[in-house]
């Protein structure tokens, strides 16, 4: 549950010379001298509030800059709220296709680590491993599950990525546009599991462009423009009004 969430992030602004490390040193010197002179706050969210609950798919939509992203890792504990507060039960997981793994490292190494990182034991990776490779699809052209990951595609790595945090199910996953990767194949098999993590009572956000992703995979729609709710609704509702908004159904 989201009650009156907002959300600020602080800039410090820069002058000429910025590049410099003396004009760095007398950005640091007026500071001190001065509090917050030079720092220009961004409300990036602002009064947000929902109730999500168990077994829901919820889309999180918006134009560019509008704060989906920056909701979805506020829920996920990893922004601090300016105000409001966020309550959940269970623990959140985000899964963005920017998702650190380690590059130098093959994607075998990877699903270990990944599924280590999600609290998985060694035995619990060992058994889903054959499936996360297999879901994934990386192997259909070539042994890359061999391979460091800094020579995949980015499309590859995302699908992978999806794939290690899929094998796990979750009290609440948050997707951050992990479904605007790989073919349609990819995308049926991943809106498949999503269907399945919402059968076994665990909540699902999914942050996307695609709107038909949306609507394949959410009931439920959250519209965020400029930071604010617009609308919270039935998914065919919701995106109509915002397709609408943004000419996409013309």
């Amino acid at each position: 549950m989201a009650d009156g969430v907002d959300i600020v992030y602080r800039v410090t602004g820069t002058g000429a010379g910025r590049g410099s490390a003396t004009a760095a040193l007398n950005r640091i010197v007026r500071r001190e001298k001065h509090g917050k002179g030079g720092v220009r706050e961004v409300h990036a969210v602002k009064g947000v509030s929902f109730t999500a609950y168990e077994g829901e798919a919820i889309g999180l939509i918006g134009t560019n800059g509008s704060g989906k992203s920056t909701l979805l890792r506020a829920v996920a504990g990893l922004l601090p709220t300016e105000n409001g507060r966020i309550y959940t039960h269970g623990q959140p997981s985000l899964l963005g296709v920017n998702a650190a793994l380690m590059s130098d490292l093959t994607g075998e190494r990877n699903v270990m680590l990944g599924g280590l990182a999600m609290g998985m034991s060694r035995e619990q990776i060992r058994e889903r491993y054959d499936g996360i490779v297999e879901f994934s699809g990386i192997n259909e052209k070539g042994d890359f599950i061999t391979l460091p990951m800094r020579t995949y595609s980015s499309g590859m790595a995302a699908r992978l990525r999806f794939s290690i945090a899929a094998a796990k199910d979750h009290d609440v996953l948050l997707i951050d546009e992990a479904l605007a990767t790989g073919d349609r194949k990819f995308q049926k098999r991943s809106e498949a599991r999503i269907r399945e993590l919402r059968a076994t009572a665990g909540t699902v956000f999914l942050v996307s462009h695609n709107n038909k992703s949306i609507r394949d995979t959410c009931d439920r729609v959250l519209w965020l423009e400029r930071g604010e709710l617009r609308m919270d609704g039935p998914t065919a509702e919701v995106l109509g009004e915002y397709e609408k908004f943004t000419g996409a159904g013309k």
